[in-house]
């Protein structure tokens, strides 16, 4: 069966996996599910991540979660732009999260970014995820 959404399943893999308080997670690998956890980790909202090499012919990575005294470093993640809806923004009109204490990943043509980034460089594009 086909995925409609691959990213929303990977952040529900990383939500689900933190609920049940895991050491890491697996999820099938792409190039923006990478560049995504490459922003996470840049970020400091999980560990890091790796190629899973155990999971048969399917590439995988593995997602090292991340914990602050026994609670999950993401204490909120949500999909924004969907398959059925994407949302774009402007440079100067990406949104704040939590006054700026979370961060937005965005797809810029610089690559994916998270919004401080973006909001440097002075591009915008769609904007994927929130995270806090």
């Amino acid at each position: 069966m086909s995925m409609t959404d691959p990213l929303g399943d990977m952040l529900t893999r990383i939500r689900n996996g933190q609920q049940a308080r895991k050491d890491s997670v697996l999820t099938p690998a792409s190039k923006l599910r990478a560049r995504v956890l490459d922003v996470l980790q840049r970020e400091g909202y999980i560990r890091g991540y790796s190629d899973a090499a155990d999971t048969g012919p399917a590439a995988a990575l593995r997602i090292d979660l991340k914990y602050f005294e026994g609670q999950p470093a993401i204490q909120h993640v949500a999909r924004v732009s969907k398959p059925g809806r994407r949302v774009y923004s402007g440079a100067q009109d990406l949104p704040r999260v939590r006054n700026g204490l979370g961060i937005v990943i965005v797809s810029t043509p610089k690559g994916v970014l998270s919004d401080a980034e973006a909001r440097e460089q002075n591009v915008g594009g769609e904007v994927l995820c929130q995270v806090f």
